[in-house]
Order: structure tokens, then C-alpha cells, then sequence
């Protein structure tokens, strides 16, 4: 690669492009630069069982596992033409040996009786060059697309395009809320275009995980960087971790609840299921005291003597709750809380990372230019005298 060869990413298709400064272009796959990218961890391992097995990456998430029945020589990052339901695609290998396997088996698929698709061949500087014609004409022809669709008045959004790798097919993402007539607007799409149109409906997370984006965590959006399977998200998720049902705080940029609602859901489940079930007050020698709110993972309780005061809470682990309810079942009541330590619930306590240390340890106890200024040249001249 020389100093003056301009490169370009393309982070929908996960590779970047060398072009010379005669016009001659080399594609590489670069899986930094791309959504859902993979690590051949079983790289080393080989099996003839499933040598002929290949994952082939196309735009976006778009994925499939193709055989190679040609005795080509194969291997991840090479740029390859595939079997398509009319005509060639183009994608870039990405999984091979095991790997594919493994995928195949949590998407229980049997590779032994199922009837891949095969690969032709690698791809020549032909296919290349028309691959690269057919995904130049992606932008132009969605922003046409959506034109179109607004003047026939249909309540619907084009999301994307794909080209295929012949350039003579082209799928076009879209999303609505309801059921769409798009019959006229295939009729309209094929004239405009000359190709053969495919539409395919996504849903609000697909399109955002197309999109990318930054989260309120600081981190890329997980649509976007590894998710492709979409489970269904409830507020119940959210009521087990004791969240805010704000919409605004649980709702994230597709307008959906967010996903990572569901990560720790299964975790709050179990440990909710370990805490005392408390449905009415303590009874103590001082009197009733009201469950306020509860540190499910922390396995604390708080507890307020005034159901509508929060200053004054008084924490109780889990254990100590169920002695208190145990004796209240017998009719005895537990004793005071007022000997417990007292815990303000708006203010809670932090540490420094570097220990108990003072943030102020560097500064400076004492001004020097608060200390009154010494000539010694002339006090040593009055000595003298």
C-alpha cells in the first residue's frame, strides 16, 4: 500500500477500499469496521467434516452459510461469489471449519440433510468492479425510493437498500405500523429502476441497529454492535429491578423499551425470590414501621415508622426482617429500630477510588508570599555596619 493510495471504509459491508492513484482498487475485510463482526477462535482446529462449510457476510447484519463443492481453496476474508435465487451475489467470508457448525446448532439447522447454497468461485476484478457499480447506486436509489413512496401516499419509511451483487435485484427495508398495499408502488419501483424488487418489512429496533448510534450509557448502541436476535421487552422487567416507569428514562432511541432492560431482569428475578415477602407493617415495641424500599441484590430493607416521611429510614438486612415477621406471627413484637443506624436514603455514601484518602492531600498547607519578604543583602549590610 503505498503513501498516496486513498482508502475508504465500508463499515455496512465490513471492509475497506484501497484505491491507487492509477484507479485500481483492492477490497480487504476489516472486522473493526463493521456491525455483528465475529472471531474465528476455532481458526487452527480442522475437520473435513465441516471443511466445505463457509459464513458469508453481505450488508449490515445480513449473514448465510454457503457449501463449497469446487475444491477452490477458501478462507476467511476472501471476497467471494455465491448462489443467489436468480443470478450471483457477492459477500465476504467471514466463519469457517467448526464455527459455522456451532452457528448452525443454535440455530438448529442439521448440516447433514440441509441443502445450502452453493459458492461459485472468488471473485474475480469483474465482479468486483460491478459489485462496487450496483452498491455506488444504494444511496441514490432510497432516496428515489422514498420520494415515491411519499407521492403515492403510503404510510410507510424507507429504511434501506441492497443491492445484490449482480446489480440486478435489489431489497428494500422498510417499516411500518400497519399493513401496507405496496403493489402499485413494485409496479412504480420496476419502472424507475429496471431491477427486480424484494421487500422485506423491519421492525423499529432493526432499523435502529441499521442507523448505529451512541446510548445513554456512553457506549455504541447493542443493535448496532452485536444483537440480532430481538427478544420482547415488558415494563414487568422493569418493575423487578424497581425502575422508573418514565417512559422517557426506559425508552431508547428506536422509541422502544430498551434492551438492556432484559439483562439483569433474570438476575433481580432470582434474588427477589430470596427476600422476605413483607404485605403488611412490623409490628415493634415502638411501634408500626412501613416498608419504604428495598435493595433486592444488596438484601436490605428499609423501614420508616411515618409511611409518608422518606427522611428518616432505618435499614434491616433480609435476615433480620424475617426474625421480625417470624415473632410478629407469634404474636410477639421485635424490638425498636430506633437503635439501628440511621440511613438517609437521598444521600448516599461514596468512596474515593483511591481509598479514604483526602482529595485535598496535594494542596499546599502554607502561601509563600503570605511570609514577609527577607533581604538578606541588606540585613547582612546592617550587621556590618
Amino acid at each position: 500500500m503505498g503513501t498516496k493510495d486513498k482508502i475508504t471504509y465500508d463499515c455496512l459491508r465490513g471492509c475497506k477500499i484501497i484505491t491507487t492513484p492509477e484507479g485500481e482498487r483492492d477490497i480487504q475485510y476489516d472486522y473493526r469496521s463493521c456491525k455483528l463482526s465475529v472471531f474465528n477462535w476455532l481458526s487452527q482446529v480442522y475437520q473435513d467434516e465441516y471443511n466445505s462449510l463457509f459464513e458469508v457476510r453481505f450488508k449490515n447484519t445480513h449473514k448465510c452459510v454457503y457449501k463449497n463443492s469446487t475444491g477452490q481453496r477458501i478462507k476467511a476474508k476472501d471476497i467471494v461469489v455465491v448462489e443467489a435465487q436468480n443470478g450471483y451475489d457477492v459477500g465476504i467470508v467471514t466463519l469457517s471449519g467448526p464455527n459455522v457448525a456451532m452457528q448452525l446448532k443454535r440455530d438448529r439447522i442439521d448440516y447433514r440433510n440441509y441443502e445450502f447454497r452453493q459458492i461459485y468461485r472468488k471473485a474475480r476484478p469483474a465482479d468486483i468492479e460491478r459489485w462496487q457499480e450496483a452498491i455506488a447506486r444504494e444511496h441514490s436509489v432510497m432516496i428515489r425510493a422514498r420520494e415515491i413512496a411519499a407521492s403515492l401516499n403510503l404510510n410507510m419509511k424507507i429504511g434501506d437498500v441492497e443491492f445484490q451483487g449482480d446489480g440486478t435485484k435489489a431489497i428494500f427495508y422498510y417499516i411500518a405500523d400497519e399493513r401496507v398495499d405496496f403493489r402499485q408502488l413494485i409496479k412504480v419501483f420496476a419502472e424507475e429502476f429496471r431491477i427486480r424488487i424484494e421487500m422485506r418489512q423491519i421492525g423499529a429496533r432493526q432499523e435502529a441497529g441499521l442507523i448505529g448510534g451512541i446510548g445513554v450509557c456512553g457506549q455504541e448502541l447493542c443493535c448496532a454492535r452485536y444483537m440480532n436476535d430481538f427478544q420482547s421487552i415488558t415494563t414487568q422487567a422493569a418493575r423487578c429491578q424497581e425502575l422508573s416507569l418514565n417512559p422517557q428514562k426506559l425508552a431508547g432511541q428506536c422509541g422502544k423499551l430498551k434492551c438492556c432492560i432484559n439483562y439483569e431482569a433474570p438476575a433481580y428475578m432470582d434474588a427477589q425470590q430470596r427476600m422476605p415477602r413483607v404485605t403488611e407493617p412490623l409490628q415493634l415495641e415502638d411501634g408500626e414501621a412501613f416498608l419504604m424500599k428495598t435493595d433486592i441484590l444488596g438484601r436490605k430493607m428499609w423501614f420508616s415508622y411515618d409511611k409518608s416521611n422518606f427522611s428518616n429510614l432505618y435499614s434491616l438486612s433480609s435476615r433480620e426482617v424475617r426474625e421480625i415477621i417470624h415473632l410478629n406471627r407469634e404474636g410477639k413484637k421485635g424490638r425498636s429500630l430506633m437503635a439501628e443506624q440511621q440511613v438517609n436514603a437521598a444521600e448516599p455514601e461514596f468512596k474515593s477510588a483511591v481509598g479514604e484518602e483526602s482529595i485535598t492531600r496535594f494542596d499546599k498547607t502554607g502561601k509563600r508570599g503570605n511570609r514577609p519578604h527577607r533581604n538578606h543583602r541588606h540585613s547582612g549590610k546592617e550587621k556590618r555596619d
